[in-house]
């Protein structure tokens, strides 16, 4: 049997459809993955273009894989994912041995890509679509997990100016609640016990039911919330824009949605969220997070900041920190803004120094990272609701490993017969990257 090699970079979308190219080639190809690159016929890289420089670091990429298709001529390099989408036919002037170019919606298409190169070794770019004909394929093979994701909408409408999504991903689509319940019921009989939601603007899905009926994000978690062997819910990643006082009180009324929530607020100065195009002030921010606790005190809250901003000033950055410390965010992915080829940003003048983005983002870590270590030590001695997801072996001691209610990994010493299942954990110790409990 041939095999497939998949590097997948960038977010859970991009893992999401990862996961679906194997799926769908093993099923209509017969290929099996490998973890070793020398040893494939056909290589996979899906892209992410979030980040600056992600088009230098394709091309690393595909330079160390370039003396594998030295070695065997007859190895097929395709590259797919935002980067892909955005760079398209350029990609093959800078490494002429890459075979296809494909883009995150139009996955589904590989198999015949592939047959075609086999064929014809002639070079295939193909990256538009507006359907989402890719979800059909998550029966092809299931390889069974605990935690599982579903993306339930694709693309995004909100055009802020630092963002590059709307370009590589398209316009917001959503797939069909039936869809996503099928896929859902369809994993909880192979195991899974949590379900998270996916989108790059999660809480914008909107459909409608086969009776016409509007589903937005929180019908989807009551429909889900019934499926007897799910036992979890969560959803990345959440729009401040669009977080409609139905979804609060969904967190009341649905006792499986985690007590966990990533809201990216990416600045605490209006004046900088009015240039990055984040249609919410500071005040609404709060406002939302308030409301939230009012129907889930114990809510954990994590965020993504973007540090640096062309024009953000000393004053801007000390409002940012302010933020911090008022809503206490647990964790936070933050970064130094990048420049993003085409977004309205890239227009605007950057007058600071690389240096003071640096030192303000060392600051903003630093601030966190205390956070994130007040509420852990804060669990220390309490008992907490812990879903068991695996073994993981830890200095060549097997222990369990799982997650709480707040999205903490816990690990513990425990039987085979407990993954898969919710039970009760003592927190004894906390460390930078998990929770030590006992049973």
């Amino acid at each position: 049997m041939k095999k497939i090699h998949i590097k997948t970079w960038g977010c859970q979308m991009n893992e999401y459809d990862s996961s679906i190219i194997f799926k769908i080639l093993r099923k209509k190809l017969k290929y099996t993955l490998t973890n070793q690159a020398d040893e494939a016929d056909l290589i996979i890289l899906n892209t992410c273009s979030v980040r600056e420089k992600a088009q230098e670091k394709l091309f690393d990429q595909l330079g160390r894989w370039k003396k594998l298709k030295n070695i065997k001529n007859t190895l097929i390099i395709a590259v797919g994912g935002c980067v892909a989408k955005q760079e398209k036919k350029k990609i093959y002037k800078r490494a002429s041995y890459v075979d296809i170019v494909f883009g995150p919606k139009t996955i589904h298409r590989l198999p015949k890509m592939v047959k075609k190169i086999l064929k014809k070794r002639k070079k295939i770019t193909n990256v538009q679509s507006n359907s989402l004909k890719k979800y059909k394929f998550y029966k092809y093979h299931s390889l069974k997990k605990i935690s599982a994701y579903i993306s339930i909408m694709e693309g995004c409408n909100k055009c802020c100016s630092f963002c590059i999504v709307p370009h590589t991903r398209g316009k917001e689509i959503s797939r069909t609640p039936e869809e996503i319940l099928s896929e859902a019921k369809f994993l909880a009989k192979n195991g899974t016990k949590e379900i998270i939601l996916l989108g790059q603007n999660v809480n914008s899905y909107q459909s409608k039911s086969i009776n016409k009926d509007i589903f937005r994000l929180s019908n989807l978690i009551k429909l889900i919330s019934k499926i007897h062997k799910i036992q979890r819910i969560r959803f990345i990643t959440s729009n401040p824009m669009e977080f409609t006082n139905d979804l609060i009180k969904t967190y009341q009324k649905v006792p499986k949605l985690v007590s966990y929530l990533h809201l990216p607020v990416q600045s605490g100065s209006n004046r900088i969220l009015k240039k990055m195009r984040r249609n919410y002030s500071i005040k609404e921010y709060k406002k939302i997070i308030k409301k939230i606790m009012l129907h889930r005190p114990n809510m954990q809250i994590t965020s993504d900041f973007i540090i640096g901003f062309p024009g953000e000033t000393k004053k801007d950055f000390q409002k940012t920190l302010k933020l911090v410390d008022e809503i206490k965010f647990d964790m936070s992915f933050s970064f130094i803004y990048s420049k993003r080829p085409g977004t309205p940003a890239a227009r605007l003048l950057d007058s600071v120094s690389l240096q003071e983005k640096k030192e303000r983002l060392y600051l903003l870590q630093k601030k966190i990272q205390e956070n994130t270590n007040f509420w852990s030590k804060k669990m220390i001695g309490t008992c907490q609701s812990v879903l068991v997801e695996k073994f993981i072996y830890k200095n060549n001691k097997k222990k369990l490993f799982g997650k709480t209610q707040n999205n903490r990994t816990v690990l513990f010493q425990g039987s085979k017969e407990l993954i898969g299942k919710i039970i009760n954990v003592k927190i004894k110790n906390a460390y930078m990257q998990n929770l030590k409990g006992e049973l």
